[in-house]
């Protein structure tokens, strides 16, 4: 799963991070990455919390945990007033192959196809 959301751009930024990375680990979420992907003009103007806004810092959060965390994340950022929005993105699971070993070769097939 990745957690992609922006919010406010304030000097409290690392504490929203500090919040928001607490609060994953408190649900039994692994963080593997935090990246900051910088600070952007929104798509659209977004109403939040009383408030219009126009810009925010996108941040993109790698991690592993159960689905269930999924519902009960969003609702605590919901209420978060300094995140603007948030959402969840599931990664594909990559299936790793097998290694079947190395096929035996038949030496004397090759030196009859040779013939």
């Amino acid at each position: 799963l990745s957690l992609f959301f922006f919010f406010l751009l304030k000097p409290e930024t690392a504490a929203v991070l500090k919040r928001t990375v607490e609060a994953l680990m408190e649900r039994g979420a692994v963080v593997r990455n935090l990246e900051n992907l910088g600070e952007r003009s929104l798509p659209y103007k977004i109403s939040k919390h009383k408030e219009r806004h126009r810009r925010g810092g996108y941040f993109l959060i790698d991690l592993e945990g159960p689905p269930s965390i999924v519902s009960t994340m969003m609702d605590h950022l919901g209420r978060d007033i300094d995140i603007i929005r948030r959402a969840f993105v599931k990664h594909p699971v990559s299936k790793t192959e097998e290694c079947s070993g190395m096929i035996p070769v038949n030496y004397e097939d090759k030196l009859i196809a040779k013939k």
